[in-house]
């Protein structure tokens, strides 16, 4: 039953912030169902980034004339923005990064100088490769060892084997908190409070989960969260690291350069405080900006009725979609966000994903194909590759049955 809050839920309205939305492709409608690979741009942030550009255009933290503060006082904002927007305890525990990737990198670079040979690092069978070869390099360097949860059928995390793998030996545990392939939800808190208690530090990739719910990293006690804005309707190429202060003053810095030193001889530099110490060289200036702008856009939004209109909208796509014979979903968690994965066929076998995909292009209709980044998932599961349409906010049913029929239509053509 459609409950008052999904009701209120103005998805006509929402859309029309969003210009790329009433474009055609292939003179179709444009349905944008790729959003777990990158989200599109309302209209504020754009007009933010063209604000900046326009009135402000300086860098940041080296100047005291007009312009200079201006653009030093709307990124740190931006910081301000973030911090509340997880729920961070200080604005100095929000370290701007390119994304995720580079977030990772820096904890592995720098946090992960303290490891030594023996140690252990667990993560998950369903990790974005991000979240693996950092921490494969890492143990290459430290001789440590990567332990790997493994997943059920459903794609769902064997937390008994878990809890088995963790001992005095895990030093990080770095987890996804919602799949990017499959939409599995994972039981973050859980998985925190079960390596804290072996003394482990866990680094949480919430690059899927900060566009679809409320982040709290002190509720849920995460020693490193990460997100990219671009997923999260900002712009690309920035990015956030959120660590606990006592750690990053810890850590030694990742990049050296301009911004990130106190002091400079050539006999001994001496380095700046948090954030700085993290954020050589002249930032992603427009980039902050936006990403402080996309954050407030959404905290316009009523977040809890967001994931019960996208928990609608995997329902009614879920259920469209195995309305199709020779359909199979890749990914059914009990608990997952509004990711499908799938492998379609026809009469005459399996259809290539890059296949389904050129042709619902022509149909005007956006989804992923390919190993999404998790080529050991793929592995797990046995496929090459999948399908996958991905949800937002500003998705409706109208688009997934343009999804449905653009299959059906692939279907016709492989028979």
């Amino acid at each position: 039953m459609t409950t008052a809050s999904t009701l209120d839920f103005d998805v006509k309205t929402l859309r029309a912030d969003f210009p790329i939305l009433a474009e055609r492709v292939h003179g179709k409608p444009l349905a944008y169902l790729d959003n777990a690979n990158t989200s599109q741009k309302p209209r504020q942030v754009i007009e933010t980034i063209d604000h900046y550009y326009r009135a402000m255009n300086s860098n940041v933290h080296r100047g005291n004339h007009f312009l200079s503060q201006q653009a030093t006082n709307a990124l740190e904002a931006a910081r301000r923005t973030v911090q509340a927007f997880i729920n961070a305890s200080e604005d100095r525990e929000i370290i701007f990064v390119r994304g995720t990737t580079e977030a990772i990198n820096l904890v592995a670079s720098s946090f992960g100088e303290n490891l030594r040979k023996g140690d252990e690092i667990v993560i998950s069978a369903m990790e974005h490769h991000s979240n693996i070869v950092p921490w494969q390099m890492l143990c290459a360097r430290k001789e440590t060892e990567l332990r790997v949860i493994p997943i059920n059928d459903a794609g769902e995390l064997m937390m008994d084997e878990y809890e088995h793998f963790l001992s005095d030996r895990t030093k990080i545990v770095a987890i996804t908190h919602i799949s990017n392939t499959l939409g599995t939800v994972n039981p973050i808190k859980r998985i925190i409070d079960l390596a804290h208690e072996r003394g482990a530090i866990v680094l949480v990739d919430g690059a899927q989960a900060v566009p679809h719910e409320a982040v709290d990293v002190q509720a849920l006690d995460a020693d490193f969260y990460v997100f990219s804005g671009h997923k999260v309707f900002a712009p690309t190429g920035i990015g956030v690291l959120y660590g606990k202060a006592s750690l990053l003053e810890a850590m030694p810095p990742y990049h050296g350069g301009g911004a990130m030193i106190s002091s400079v001889s050539f006999e001994k530099t001496t380095y700046n405080d948090i954030p700085f110490k993290f954020e050589a060289g002249t930032p992603h200036i427009e980039g902050i900006i936006g990403l402080g702008s996309a954050l407030e856009y959404l905290r316009g939004i009523d977040l809890g009725a967001v994931a019960e209109y996208e928990q609608e909208l995997l329902h009614y796509g879920t259920t469209a979609l195995l309305g199709i014979d020779g359909l199979r979903i890749i990914g059914t968690a009990a608990h997952k966000t509004s990711v499908i994965s799938f492998m379609l066929s026809s009469a005459n076998g399996d259809v290539h994903p890059h296949d389904v995909g050129t042709i619902l292009d022509n149909e005007g209709i956006a989804i992923r194909t390919g190993h999404h980044c998790t080529q050991p998932l793929m592995k797990r599961f046995g496929v090459p590759a999948t399908c996958r349409a991905s949800f937002a906010f500003y998705n409706t049913k109208e688009e997934i049955d343009a999804l449905v029929r653009g299959l059906r239509k692939v279907q016709k053509m492989f028979a």
